[in-house]
């Protein structure tokens, strides 16, 4: 117990940006029992040891990574029993997916310990969405994404700027951007250089192995977190790995499933499966009408990868200018919480209201001249006008 004691002081002590992510200030950090998910290297770890730092009794707060060799000969209920009886009453549960049975020992630690806060976090979105349905009413759940545009700026450059909701920018779009180039220089350069290389927090530790870490994430994900989440053969890892490069060399990728199931080569339902899979690693997105609904058995109508900067990651090559705008606009948006689905006429339909439709600086309203409600959303323009907004607001959402 000491010993966890000691290496959770010292993480403690190692933390020390004031960049906070802005899911810290939406959680109901009062909540008895809370999970925080979200995709490797995204900052869950710092986002849990940050809110420590800076709010509660050292001594009466523990956090553990339950993938600690402690624990293979060490219960967590024991420790949990422990750290209780001495005061304990913060208990912060990192890599939770590491720990066999973890489900019934985070729900027994919330039964039998009523002045215990719980927070739980985990890097396999699979086995967190694998907890049972009697944990799932004591968790209150939430997710963190990748950084957003804001959050790289406020990292990057220390250059705090306001979030904005989507109607705002849609309608507001003019006046929010005259604010922002006042604030913020040459934003299309930092937009650009987000794109490649912004998304993941530890860009701060150099960008020259910076998409080499983030193939070596996809491996990790693909070989160790999925496996341990849901039983798969070593040859189905294969063909993830080979469904992922497909789709990043997509335009972007609006899938044929049966030749598609040839070249993996696969059946028609296990390569939906696949799909399924990448989506819930957050390796990819699957875009889908409202029609088609979200059943695993219907394909979606477009597939992306999960952010812009795993595109340049996979490249062989420069990667092709629409995919990653469009990507980007996906991104950006989902990861808002705002409901985003395929469009038949434009590229994307918002809040079942707003048609989309993404392009260059040049892009004409001829797709959606006759649309309600549709709007041009460009790259490469610092400003807009009317129904034309430039891509890089759409940073500002979280």
């Amino acid at each position: 117990m000491e010993s966890l004691i000691i290496k959770f002081r010292g993480l403690l002590d190692s933390v020390s940006s004031p960049f906070v992510r802005s899911l810290a200030d939406r959680v109901n950090w009062k909540a008895p029992a809370i999970s925080i998910e979200g995709a490797r290297g995204v900052g869950k770890s710092t986002l849990m040891l940050q809110y420590i730092q800076k709010n509660l009794p050292v001594a009466k707060t523990l956090y553990l990574t339950l993938d600690d060799f402690y624990f293979r000969q060490n219960t967590l209920s024991s420790v949990a029993e422990v750290f209780y009886q001495n005061g304990g009453r913060n208990l912060f549960l990192d890599e939770v997916h590491k720990y066999p049975d973890w489900q019934t020992e985070v729900k027994n630690i919330y039964d039998f310990f009523p002045q215990l806060k719980l927070v739980i976090s985990g890097s396999s979105i699979l086995a967190l969405q694998k907890s049972s349905a009697d944990l799932s009413r004591r968790v209150v759940k939430y997710h963190l994404p990748p950084l957003s545009f804001r959050e790289y700026l406020a990292l990057e450059y220390q250059i705090e700027l306001p979030i904005y909701k989507l109607s705002d920018i849609l309608l507001d779009h003019e006046e929010i951007a005259s604010f922002l180039l006042k604030k913020l220089s040459s934003p299309l350069a930092k937009f650009r250089h987000y794109l490649q290389y912004g998304s993941y927090p530890f860009f701060k530790e150099g960008e020259a192995d910076y998409h080499t870490r983030i193939n070596q994430l996809i491996n990790v994900i693909i070989d160790y977190d999925l496996p341990e989440a849901k039983p798969l053969e070593t040859g189905s890892l294969g063909k993830l790995k080979k469904l992922l490069y497909v789709i990043s060399r997509s335009v972007p990728f609006k899938p044929n499933i049966q030749k598609l199931a040839e070249d993996i080569p696969s059946s028609r339902g296990r390569l939906l499966e696949l799909i399924d899979i990448l989506e819930k690693a957050q390796l990819i997105r699957n875009l889908r009408s409202g029609v088609s609904g979200v059943s695993l058995m219907n394909k979606p109508d477009k597939i992306f990868l999960n952010n812009p900067n795993i595109i340049y990651a996979l490249a062989d090559e420069k990667p092709e200018k629409g995919n990653v705008r469009e990507t980007a606009f996906m991104a950006m948006v989902q990861d808002a919480g705002v409901s985003i689905k395929y469009s038949s006429v434009g590229d994307f339909l918002i809040d079942d209201k707003y048609t989309i439709e993404v392009g260059g600086k040049d892009k004409s309203f001829r797709q959606i001249k006759t649309i309600k409600n549709a709007f041009i959303v460009a790259d490469d323009l610092e400003r807009g006008a009317t129904n034309k907004i430039p891509l890089w607001l759409f940073g500002f959402l979280y």
